[in-house]
């Protein structure tokens, strides 16, 4: 380990752990911020130093000190520290994006021959690598519908290792019972692992409720600003170090200067998110009124399939809202065109709002059949919210509405979950 955070910071509130968590007060040079060591490879004094280094890596004792920019960094020991107490784990990891966080996790605690459950509305990528790449390696995966816990129960088999869910969704904001999620894991000794990027440590902390592991796409909140790729697993000390000695193989690092601005972005996660709530509720409220938007997803609405669990779980409830403009998609590539403060985009969770089309960005490959099979539609809209003023993003909401030609158009998508059914692929 490169520093030593100061004990006395740890038993602090969030917003104070995110500006002091995993960091010494007195830093290299007498710097306030800390350094960014830009280098590889990290050299010893003489062969003395570079045993009793070794020495301690053999016994399982973490190092006081690196030897290769592989296996860590100055800037990553502060970053993992500050998210592991964030997120109230023994210890973090950090990776060079949130699919490689996923992605070397599954293949550290899964097998030829075993078996995993992922529930349906979940991140493209997740759902392609757990269906098609980890088959090629011989572990199957099952599917099934968020919010059906006897399904997902039905779904388990003695090969079964590992549940995999989002809490909340992607794109619906479904949002998981992690209790009764990690209840059932419990009484099969499986393993659960919990995507919380829409919702952040801010807003949910799934190891206080049973589960296992946490994973986060830095590239969003935690970051804050889309100018970094990042993605963090956070759990015991056991299950941390496993997934490290295989990251130290395939070595899927953050570089430092990625690693800086995610420790920046880290300090004012508490002020961003607590903005990114506000906002994101009163857009979610505008739109669920506006006669030219046919339905909205967000858990902090009543209507929400799962705002009761929501409100006893999160303390808010991010800022993604994603809604279906009553028109068909060519209406609904006129509003999104009518907008002018979001920017078009992918990605999420940044201080500058940013709007997509689903079904012509994320899942332009598919063709109407195959995204209705997964529930996404042509009207579908997912809008991260930023910190901009609510007052403004509504208003440009507004106008851009006032485009859409009211056709109520019926969906022909099953959208995730209104079926109670268990799947095996796509």
């Amino acid at each position: 380990m490169f520093t030593q955070p100061d004990a006395d910071k740890q038993a602090t509130r969030f917003g104070t752990q995110a500006v002091h968590a995993g960091e010494t007060k007195h830093k290299p040079y007498g710097a306030l911020v800390m350094p960014i060591v830009q280098t590889s490879t990290y050299c010893f004094e003489d062969t003395a130093a570079l045993v009793a280094h070794m020495r301690r890596k053999e016994d399982g004792l973490e190092p006081v000190r690196g030897e290769y920019g592989r296996y860590g960094n100055p800037t990553q020991e502060v970053v993992e520290h500050k998210i592991a107490a964030l997120d109230g784990g023994e210890a973090a990891l950090v990776f060079s994006s949130g699919m490689a966080a996923l992605t070397a996790t599954l293949l550290t605690f899964l097998s030829a021959g075993d078996h995993y459950i992922l529930t349906e509305d979940c991140y493209r990528k997740t759902r392609q690598f757990s269906l098609e790449f980890m088959r090629r390696i011989g572990v199957s995966c099952s599917v099934v519908c968020l919010g059906d816990y006897e399904a997902l129960e039905a779904a388990i088999t003695p090969q079964t290792r590992l549940i995999l869910a989002e809490s909340p969704t992607n794109p619906y904001l479904r949002v998981a019972d992690l209790s009764r999620i990690a209840a059932i894991a419990r009484q099969h000794d499986i393993l659960t692992l919990i995507d919380a990027t829409f919702a952040t440590p801010y807003n949910l902390r799934p190891l206080e409720y049973g589960i296992d592991l946490v994973a986060h796409s830095a590239t969003k909140y935690l970051g804050g600003h889309n100018d970094l790729l990042a993605g963090v697993l956070v759990g015991d000390k056991e299950r941390i170090h496993a997934v490290r000695e295989l990251n130290n193989m395939m070595g899927a690092i953050a570089d430092p200067h990625a690693l800086y601005l995610l420790l920046r972005g880290l300090k004012t996660l508490s002020l961003r998110m607590a903005r990114h709530n506000e906002n994101g509720q009163r857009v979610a409220e505008f739109l669920e009124t506006h006669p030219a938007v046919g339905r909205v997803w967000y858990p902090g609405l009543a209507s929400h399939p799962d705002h009761a669990i929501a409100v006893q779980q999160m303390k808010g409830f991010g800022g993604v809202v994603s809604f279906e403009i009553a028109a068909d998609m060519g209406g609904t590539s006129r509003f999104i065109d009518a907008l002018t403060l979001p920017y078009m985009g992918p990605s999420l969770g940044g201080v500058e709002s940013i709007v997509e089309q689903p079904a012509l960005m994320s899942h332009f490959t598919l063709d109407e059949a195959e995204r209705a099979a997964i529930g996404i539609t042509s009207q579908l809209v997912r809008y991260s919210v930023g910190i901009e003023d609510a007052d403004d993003i509504i208003a440009d909401l507004a106008q851009a509405l006032e485009r859409v030609p009211c056709a109520r158009q019926a969906t022909t998508a099953r959208r995730p979950c209104d079926s109670a059914s268990a799947s095996t692929g796509e």
